[in-house]
């Protein structure tokens, strides 16, 4: 306590008022009150000691506390129900630790899923670098003929173009998944964002013979961000399409009530397994049905874009006769 400066500038002005008191005590009314006035200090002075020594016990007390927290230990509890200034001090130290373990928790999961990332990311991309790197080796041949030249050429194109496209869909995820994707949401027609997503998978649909089958009212609208709405639905009609078998169907019914505006898809493909059904929205999760050029993102895509417009989607099996899934998407009305 002597250490501090203002203890021992405080302890010097008191001592200061005891002498005059002491000397004013004897002189003026005798040594009787001397006394009396003596031993009135001296308890003072023990109680302000004791007090004083406690209270520097509890700040050294929480001064070790803080030396832990800087070094990771977030463990200790010091809540403090009293009354007064110190407990009151105790209480704030102790949510701020709160605050700072649950940060380091999050950050903690946050380098976990970057490393599972780059790590997903390595895997997907050293298939399609190794088969490139076969086939270069086999153009190098000086005797190979023109047409398997331009069959290993076709191959190369193939995994350039399925490169580029797992690269774009991985930076897309990411930017959605920081929430750094800037959404500007446009009153739209929901059959309209459903026309306009089917466009791109029109071949593989012609190709399937899959006939495709729109229910509900196509004037129903929502307010979403349109380019990224289109992406959404397009992931999930896609999936779809590569699980309904040749000549098969898929319905899509929209709805709207005063809560929420639907739109589901229906295929008519065997399901999916009761043990996928918990992780189909994961990054790079590939179900037992998944085909071979599935990389599960695109369902994780499409996750993330309605949870940022105040949606989700749901997936269960059909319980009709001859269904397969059920994908369900929902923007809320705010």
């Amino acid at each position: 306590m002597l250490r501090n400066d203002e203890f021992r500038l405080y302890f010097a002005v008191q001592l200061l008022i005891a002498v005059l008191a002491l000397g004013a005590a004897a002189l003026w009314i005798g040594w009787t009150a001397f006394g009396l006035v003596l031993v009135v200090i001296v308890l003072t002075y023990l109680n302000f000691y004791r007090f004083t020594r406690w209270r520097y016990r509890q700040l050294e007390s929480l001064s070790h506390y803080l030396r832990q927290i800087a070094s990771g230990d977030y463990t200790l509890n010091i809540r403090d129900n009293r009354e007064g200034e110190l407990s009151i001090l105790k209480n704030e130290i102790f949510k701020v630790t709160m605050r700072l373990s649950e940060q380091s928790e999050y950050l903690l999961s946050d380098k976990e899923r970057m490393s599972e990332a780059i790590s997903d990311i390595s895997h997907q991309l050293k298939t399609p670098l190794t088969s490139m790197g076969v086939m270069m080796d086999l153009l190098k041949k000086p005797d190979l003929p023109l047409e398997k030249q331009q069959q290993f050429l076709r191959y190369l194109q193939q995994q350039l173009e399925r490169m580029e496209w797992l690269i774009t869909s991985l930076l897309k995820l990411s930017k959605l998944e920081a929430g750094t994707v800037l959404f500007h949401p446009e009153q739209v027609k929901l059959s309209t964002l459903v026309q306009q997503a089917i466009a791109p998978i029109e071949i593989p649909i012609e190709v399937k013979e899959i006939h495709l089958l729109m229910q509900g009212n196509e004037e129903t609208t929502l307010q979403v961000d349109q380019k990224w709405t289109i992406e959404a639905i397009l992931n999930v009609i896609k999936n779809a399409v590569e699980h309904t078998p040749q000549g098969g169907m898929i319905t899509i019914s929209m709805s709207q009530n005063t809560l929420y505006t639907e739109l589901k898809v229906t295929d008519s493909g065997a399901g999916i397994d009761r043990e996928d059904l918990p992780h189909l929205f994961k990054r790079f999760y590939r179900g037992k049905s998944a085909s071979d050029a599935s990389v599960g993102i695109g369902l994780a895509m499409s996750y993330h874009i309605l949870q940022a417009q105040n949606g989700v989607i749901e997936v269960e099996n059909s319980t009709e006769q001859g269904q397969g899934a059920v994908f369900t998407m929902k923007w809320y009305n705010k």
